[in-house]
């Protein structure tokens, strides 16, 4: 089981494929199976890279709460220990606001897409995408929160998978918390402009745990930000769209490399 280390804490990663490295970065308490549709597509042409959050499935939990500092850190160990110089971040939720603190702060950053993410930690509002791994009724009506009402009408079999993944790699509510916490003094509004990195973020209209709004002026704020919105989707848009997303993403990256 290949880790990461920073300091005394093993950060649990997963890596596919080869090529210009794709770096995934989960949201608040949702372990690696979130991109699983993701990497599917990139892995092969790129190479795909995901990794458990501290406190989240097989990576350690140490007692909380966490700062971003400390998880932008975690993200840098991965990096490193995988011998990644340049990679292209891929961040959902508390994910997006680790890929961006990393891309002011690291030189290890070529490219962010950003999906259901703010510049300010007060427009999150994550709460109602919690349960409790061993609960699977809770697991399951949870996904309200992420999804929409249409996907989940439509998809049952793949909400029964996503409770199943969820039950297997998810934090409790102790890692959850500590996550969180990481978003309490998060504020990006004054320092958008040092993020010169080409930035897709992506919004589905219909998210409640971040607002659509808030998602368009982070982009505003970029020096390189595009702002897409994906009608009808929820949260975890590039879940419920994922072909669409796939098609978007590969082609945001093949346009990137092409110009390395």
């Amino acid at each position: 089981m290949p880790t990461a280390s920073n300091g005394s804490v093993s950060l649990y990663y997963d890596r596919a494929g080869e090529g210009a490295p794709v770096v995934f970065v989960s949201e608040a308490g949702l372990g690696g199976w979130l991109w699983g549709w993701q990497h599917a597509a990139v892995a092969g042409p790129y190479e795909a890279v995901v990794w458990d959050l501290r406190g989240t499935g097989r990576s350690d939990a140490p007692p909380g709460p966490y700062s971003l500092e400390t998880l932008v850190a975690d993200l840098e160990a991965v990096l490193a220990d995988c011998e990644i110089r340049n990679a292209h971040l891929v961040g959902c939720g508390l994910g997006g606001a680790i890929a961006l603190e990393a891309a002011r702060t690291s030189s290890r950053v070529a490219t962010l897409t950003l999906f259901g993410t703010a510049a300010q930690g007060s427009d999150f509002d994550l709460e109602a995408l919690f349960a409790p791994p061993d609960d699977p009724d809770a697991l399951r009506e949870s996904l309200e929160a992420g999804l929409s009402d249409d996907f989940l009408a439509a998809q049952p079999d793949v909400c029964d998978g996503i409770v199943d993944w969820r039950a297997d790699g998810d934090a409790d509510r102790a890692g959850w918390e500590a996550q969180v916490a990481a978003l309490a003094d998060f504020d990006a509004s004054d320092w958008l402009v040092e993020v010169t990195q080409p930035t897709r973020v992506f919004h589905g209209r219909a998210d409640e745990l971040v607002s659509p709004s808030a998602g368009e002026a982070l982009a505003r704020g970029l020096p390189r930000g595009e702002f897409r919105e994906l009608e009808g989707a929820g949260h975890l848009c590039f879940i419920e769209r994922s072909r669409t997303v796939n098609d978007l993403l590969l082609g945001f990256l093949e346009d990137q490399t092409d110009d390395e």
